[in-house]
């Protein structure tokens, strides 16, 4: 099976196409943006597609990042998928920005096990919040995807020991290690991984992993009653 990963979720436009048949992506590309996610998409997918054989044809899945991130770039990444996934008549899979976060974490587990290690994702959601998910190094959730103050995670994590990844997660770690306890944010897992995401689109299942936003969080802006004018 080869499948097409879209994540536009957070600072970066990444896209891959990955095989059940082989240990890395057959064609990758990212870029780190903050915005333009829309004018950058596409383009890239359709690069990322012209290095494989086959093209849009040999594609027989397509996963995207469902969230938690930004509201824009889930909306970019979640109607390309849906796209393609129309166009292709292949199914669209949704893949969590937390679940893509603790994917290597797992991977690693035997780096963690029978030493008690949490393991826990963290999304820096601004204004001393973070979107958070911690699991035991077998798979198990200890806690599941949430939006909560910082300060909550450090309570969650407690003393220890922790193996944490996302852009929050040093943040998270930093406390609790100023609070006496042990918490890890091992190189390189600040930001989700295309490939990873890519490989629980895999083994996603169609019916329940469904391509719709997980945002966790309610929109800032609220209408203005105040202002509104009576219907006639």
């Amino acid at each position: 099976m080869r499948i097409l990963a879209i994540d536009t979720a957070l600072e970066s436009c990444a896209a891959c196409i990955s095989s059940d048949e082989a240990a890395e992506p057959l064609a990758q590309e990212s870029l780190a943006l903050q915005r333009g996610h829309a004018e950058a998409l596409l383009p890239l997918v359709e690069r990322v597609v012209a290095r494989v054989e086959g093209g849009f044809s040999a594609i027989d899945r397509v996963a995207v990042t469902v969230g938690p991130g930004s509201y824009t770039g889930l909306r970019v990444g979640l109607a390309a998928a849906r796209a393609v996934g129309l166009a292709a008549g292949v199914p669209v899979v949704g893949v969590t920005t937390l679940s893509a976060l603790l994917a290597p974490l797992l991977a690693s587990a035997e780096d963690f096990l029978g030493q008690g290690y949490l393991l826990g994702a963290a999304i820096d959601a601004r204004h001393g919040h973070v979107y958070f998910q911690a699991l035991s190094p077998d798979g198990g959730i200890v806690v599941p995807p949430a939006l909560i103050p910082l300060a909550e995670a450090v309570q969650h994590v407690g003393a220890g020991p922790a193996a944490l990844a996302g852009s929050g997660a040093p943040a998270v770690a930093a406390a609790v290690n100023a609070a006496g306890g042990r918490a890890v944010v091992p190189e390189g897992h600040t930001a989700p991984e295309i490939a990873w995401v890519a490989s629980l689109g895999l083994v996603a299942d169609p019916d329940h992993a469904l391509p719709r936003p997980l945002y966790l969080r309610g929109p800032d802006a609220q209408p203005q009653d105040h202002a509104r004018l009576p219907r006639r």
